[in-house]
């Protein structure tokens, strides 16, 4: 388990910011997922995450 009280990892991964709904304006999660390397390095960043087809998308890109 992570705990990352400060919000320093979210926002170093551009996971934490500001978000708009219903003309309203916050601070929150973004739904963005990144396929890192057994190296660390980022091969591919979802920064559109649909929550329905997400898994196969990733599936798609690693097989």
């Amino acid at each position: 388990m992570l705990s990352d009280e400060n919000k320093e990892m979210l926002k170093s991964y551009k996971a934490w910011g500001l978000k708009k709904f219903m003309g309203r304006e916050y601070e929150g999660i973004h739904r963005i997922s990144y396929l890192i390397n057994e190296k660390g390095v980022i091969e591919k960043v979802f920064d559109k995450v649909k929550t329905k087809s997400h898994a196969l998308d990733v599936l798609n890109e690693v097989g």
